[in-house]
């Protein structure tokens, strides 16, 4: 299984961006994606995470700004970013909680970080 990322870069205070994360390979079902970012010197924390079912989940701190989506067909996950702050620089890694079999256990999976900073 591998989960691909795209998206992030270089945007201003109060900028836009958005990120897709593609899982790909042996998969029966997702149970949930989600994002996660790491800041320097800080530990990894969960942004937003969207389950099977549709429910979402937010880090207080992105409550309103960020939107978790899920394209279920094509296994892709994306969260757009709005009014983004600089403090919302990090590193943002997506992940996916899955069976790869029907009578497999439920794992997580990662994907490649990619870089989002936020400056003027």
């Amino acid at each position: 299984v591998q989960l691909q990322a795209s998206g992030g870069g270089l945007v201003q205070p109060g900028g836009s961006l958005r990120f897709s994360c593609a899982a790909s390979g042996s998969i029966f079902s997702i149970k949930a994606m989600a994002w996660y970012r790491q800041a320097p010197g800080q530990q990894r924390e969960l942004v937003a995470v969207i389950a099977s079912g549709g429910g979402t989940n937010y880090a207080d701190s992105v409550k309103g700004r960020f939107s978790i989506s899920r394209d279920s067909a094509k296994n892709t996950v994306y969260l757009r970013m709005n009014s983004l702050k600089p403090e919302d620089t990090a590193v943002y890694y997506c992940n996916a909680d899955l069976r790869e079999t029907i009578r497999s256990g439920v794992k997580g999976y990662w994907g490649q970080g990619t870089l989002v900073t936020v400056s003027s």
